[in-house]
């Protein structure tokens, strides 16, 4: 059997198999809110899962795709680490913060698009072909837009495609440099504690009527290592929140945040 055909059932068709978790299910209703959710160990013994239908379908990738970008800038050593530095040219952008010189660290922080155009243009389409194509992440077909395959949702995941880059990142899987793998691992922190550390990416495509908005991530505890992927409908900017707020309390429903 081909490779891409194993890679699709393992992604979509087993992931389906499993029951809707209580505690999630509770979650969105409550928030009165469409979407899914799948927390996994890193193992893969360990599942909760909303809304199976919807977390196998594909839907654009959004800035969630920072993650795998900074990655391939890193390996590709178009950025050094998390302090390398994109100079400002002096444009003026719609977020003020992006308004100024940027680390790859501020970069992922803010969401700043035009760093990451940047670095789309040095990579170019053949590496991030190659990239994806061996992560088995997302569908993506050349030609494309390169400075906005991302934004302009050519660049589609399902949340189980995202449970699986994830896997791929912490298990370090894929055949890059422990440096490149480090240095996301440093700039991808969101929260910590003393028995956690929250290492994620928010995404939102207002392409459509809703929306979709993401948060995905892992979370790292003495008892392992947790992997989550939200997507939900964004109606309005006053949904925006509820990506990281849903998240947050399901993981704490199951027990993985304090």
């Amino acid at each position: 059997m081909p490779l891409s055909i194993i890679l699709f059932v393992l992604v979509t068709v087993l992931p389906s198999m499993g029951s809707e978790d209580r505690d999630l299910k509770r979650l969105f209703s409550q928030a009165g809110i469409n979407g899914t959710m799948v927390i996994e160990s890193l193992d893969g013994r360990r599942r909760y899962l909303f809304n199976a239908r919807r977390a196998g379908e594909q839907l654009p990738v959004a800035s969630t795709f920072k993650i795998f970008n900074s990655l391939i800038a890193l390996e590709e050593n178009i950025v050094t680490g998390p302090e390398s530095i994109f100079k400002w040219d002096g444009t003026k952008r719609w977020m003020a913060d992006w308004n100024r010189d940027q680390t790859l660290r501020s970069a992922y922080r803010l969401s700043c698009v035009w760093c990451y155009q940047e670095l789309a243009r040095q990579i170019g389409p053949d590496r991030y072909l190659a990239h994806l194509g061996r992560a088995g992440y997302g569908s993506l077909r050349a030609p494309f837009d390169l400075t906005g395959f991302w934004l302009d949702g050519t660049l589609r995941v399902s949340t189980y495609q995202q449970i699986v880059l994830l896997r791929q990142i912490v298990n370090r899987s894929l055949p890059y440099r422990a440096s490149s793998y480090d240095a996301l691992r440093e700039i991808m922190l969101q929260d910590q504690g003393p028995k956690f550390a929250l290492r994620a990416k928010t995404g939102w495509s207002n392409l459509s009527s809703p929306g979709v908005g993401w948060y995905i991530g892992y979370v790292e505890t003495p008892n392992g290592v947790w992997l989550f992927a939200l997507n939900l409908d964004i109606r309005t900017d006053a949904d925006l929140p509820r990506r990281i707020e849903l998240a947050r309390a399901a993981l704490q429903a199951k027990g993985v945040l304090p």
